[in-house]
């Protein structure tokens, strides 16, 4: 099978980078396992800062409306977060402050969303918080499954119930300008959020809750559907496993469910994520890349990988594979002309890309860019 470019990576880099390529004409394919970080994500583009009309035409046109708004963002533990460019249902305030009277509602049973937590954190900040459940019928298959109270299924099963719910919020409201629930509606649907906010008398505010993330899951859908749209090959549920070489460039990957075949392409790209989808993998002895064995940075100190604090900003985070200014990778020292890297295999490398989202969109308009150029060569 031979393409253009061909993708390692199915979450937000590696989606951002076949639908850029294939808006201008070039077929692609991405090789995705399934599972990546975008189910951990929050809403909130990190490190995008500044407002950029290119990213929010870029994921509008995808059916996925962003709203940029300099300030901060409350966070699944009740602190706050600095934060600017997020989904159309992710809110942003000017400060640390959401109202005078807050009613934080969780769901019998659920125990992904802290609602005690909240509440202090919303207290230090002078608020007036209570708190209240729900113990909604449609759930009662879910609460009596093992781990089926989980925010996935739950959205699965409230969004077309969702005005049931705003009848029984009505009926808990006193004298709160402030609703806070669970981040588990619209999963399918990006408006059911905006739906239950136009029925309910009072602010409502979705606070995010311990993975997997309903806009994180819902937005991948989104970009892979997208992607598909657009001609693109999403070669779902398999792994990158190997790749062929010839006179120091790659000219083949081999995958998991393609047996003995192999994906040919002019150009290849490494968005296989960190520690967590396995795009880096660690052992005592140190850090590698699994597909390509390309050469990483990191300290041969293992003392020195990781803080004695857990909250601090850790260096193995910033450890990925080494690339140069285009991103291009090295293998044994070697350039290798036709394979990059973006998003976070390449750890916190080049800040000025920034960390998170805004690394995963960044690196993949810049490879998109370099791919693009060297195509009019």
């Amino acid at each position: 099978m031979k393409f253009d470019t061909v993708i390692i990576g199915g979450g937000l880099a590696g989606l951002t980078a076949g639908i850029a390529l294939q808006r201008e004409g070039r077929c692609t394919a991405i090789v995705s396992t399934g599972q990546n970080a975008l189910y951990f994500f929050s809403g909130s583009f990190e490190s995008i800062v500044e407002k950029d009309e290119k990213i929010i035409d870029f994921f509008a046109k995808a059916g996925i409306p962003l709203h940029y708004a300099p300030g901060v963002r409350f966070m699944p533990l009740g602190s706050f977060r600095p934060s600017a460019l997020c989904l159309e249902d992710t809110d942003i305030f000017p400060s640390p402050q959401l109202g005078s009277k807050v009613l934080i509602i969780n769901f019998m049973g659920y125990h992904d969303f802290f609602s005690t937590f909240l509440a202090e954190g919303l207290e230090k900040e002078g608020m007036q918080c209570r708190i209240r459940l729900l113990d909604l019928p449609e759930l009662e298959p879910l609460q009596q499954s093992p781990g089926g109270m989980r925010s996935v299924q739950m959205a699965r099963v409230l969004d077309p119930v969702w005005e049931k719910f705003v009848q029984e919020v009505r009926l808990l409201i006193k004298d709160e300008d402030v609703v806070v629930v669970p981040q588990v509606f619209g999963l399918k649907d990006p408006s059911t959020p905006g739906l239950i906010r136009e029925d309910l008398p009072v602010r409502v505010i979705f606070a995010g809750t311990l993975p997997p993330s309903v806009p994180g899951i819902r937005t991948q859908h989104l970009l892979g559907r997208h992607y598909e749209h657009l001609g693109g090959t999403l070669l779902k549920g398999d792994r990158a496993q190997r790749a062929q070489f010839k006179d120091g460039r790659v000219v083949g990957i081999g995958t998991k469910n393609l047996d003995r075949h192999y994906l040919k392409a002019d150009n290849y790209i490494l968005a296989s994520g960190s520690y967590f989808s396995k795009g880096l993998r660690s052992n005592p002895f140190g850090i590698s890349e699994p597909v390509f064995d390309l050469d990483v940075t990191f300290d041969p100190e293992r003392s020195k990988w990781y803080h004695s604090q857990f909250a601090a900003d850790q260096p193995y985070m910033h450890y990925g594979v080494r690339t140069d200014e285009n991103l291009h990778v090295y293998k044994n020292g070697q350039l290798i002309p036709n394979l990059y890297a973006i998003g976070s295999v390449m750890g916190v490398s080049h800040p000025a890309f920034g960390f998170g989202g805004g690394l995963a969109i960044r690196s993949a308009f810049h490879v998109t860019a370099q791919i693009l150029k060297e195509d009019k060569k």
